[in-house]
């Protein structure tokens, strides 16, 4: 069976309940997730044999966080214990016209202190197939970054196929280095990327005329995006980029393309009312293209089971992919009405 890694920082949630601001009332929902982490879970419960690594602080709270890991079925006996704490982010849900608002408090946590060596690659990619990393751990200190390096050029070295989610977080990029210096360096070891453009552009320093906050995106400009990173980069074999129309916090257009160097593919589109919780969307598309490139028969459809996951995980509350094969599966064959299920 093969076996799927994913490697980056898990954090603690702390949310308002609901749509309330921060401390409206003395009330925060505690919860774990990460973009990684969420990767990791959305495979495992895809049915995939799933590894999660990550420096976890050895405390109560590292324990909790790795059993609600362990619930998810995913192997954590490669987690390293070491470090004085988990990193945190505190999330403010938006409601119509307010936008949500994230606030890290992640500066020192164990990984963030984590350098080269601290972990085995060697026994982590014994028997691994899949390798998946994002923009966000390169992005938390300087050695987190040279430890992503160094877990990519081991990842080639072993023949892995190594995924890339470019996640562009500007509030990170702390310590004197831009995102293009690091990620253009690490990208040169990635075998597929995937992203909305603002990650393209702002993790690569690709630039096309497109506006992020215009809330009405154009497939073409896609196109073109993608064929300069895969110009830039010959070693990416395929690129996948997220299309979000914004419309207001709570109704959003979801759609994806993809290019693997021969087609331009697009896949359909929903359009999502009433979200529940956007975050880790994208996540959960990267763990549907993962399954879907290596699980059905052609990249149309990995796109359109990447799009179909991540549409449902707006309807799911905390980071986490709380998903199922079927379920998925029932929104690609149209079934989108929401009644209930007897």
């Amino acid at each position: 069976m093969k076996k799927y890694i994913t490697f980056g920082e898990i954090m603690l949630r702390l949310k308002p309940p609901n749509w309330e601001r921060f401390f409206q009332s003395p009330l925060l929902e505690a919860t774990f997730g990460g973009g990684e982490a969420n990767v990791a879970v959305g495979l495992a419960r895809f049915g995939l044999n799933t590894a999660y690594v990550s420096v976890i602080p050895d405390n109560a709270i590292g324990d909790a966080c790795i059993r609600e890991l362990k619930r998810q079925d995913i192997d954590t006996s490669l987690i390293l214990r070491k470090g004085n704490r988990l990193g945190i982010y505190f999330l403010e849900a938006g409601a119509n016209q307010r936008p949500s608002v994230v606030i890290y408090d992640r500066s020192h946590s164990a990984i963030a202190e984590a350098r080269p060596g601290d972990i085995d690659w060697d026994k982590v990619f014994d028997g691994a197939s899949w390798f998946h990393i994002s923009g966000i751990t390169p992005a938390i200190s300087l050695s987190a970054s040279e430890l992503s390096l160094e877990a990519v050029k081991k990842a080639k070295e072993k023949g892995i196929t190594i995924s890339c989610d470019l996640n562009f977080r500007k509030n990170l990029w702390q310590y004197g280095k831009s995102a293009p210096e690091v990620m253009g360096e690490l990208v040169k070891y990635v075998d597929i990327a995937l992203g909305n453009e603002e990650d393209c552009q702002k993790s690569l320093g690709v630039k096309v005329d497109i506006n992020v906050e215009s809330g009405n995106l154009q497939a073409e400009k896609y196109k073109e995006l993608t064929e300069r990173v895969l110009e830039l980069y010959p070693n990416i074999k395929k690129i996948a980029i997220t299309l979000r129309e914004s419309h207001s916090a709570d109704y959003n257009g979801w759609a994806a393309v993809l290019n693997n160097r021969k087609e331009f593919y697009i896949s359909g589109k929903y359009e999502i009312h009433d979200i529940v919780d956007r975050v880790g969307g994208g996540d959960t598309f990267a763990a549907g293209l993962i399954y879907g490139f290596d699980h059905l028969n052609s990249d149309q459809e990995a796109l359109e089971f990447a799009a179909a996951a991540s549409c449902l995980k707006h309807s799911i509350p905390g980071d986490l992919p709380l998903l199922s094969l079927k379920e998925v599966e029932s929104l690609m064959g149209g079934v989108s009405s929401g009644r209930v299920q007897r």
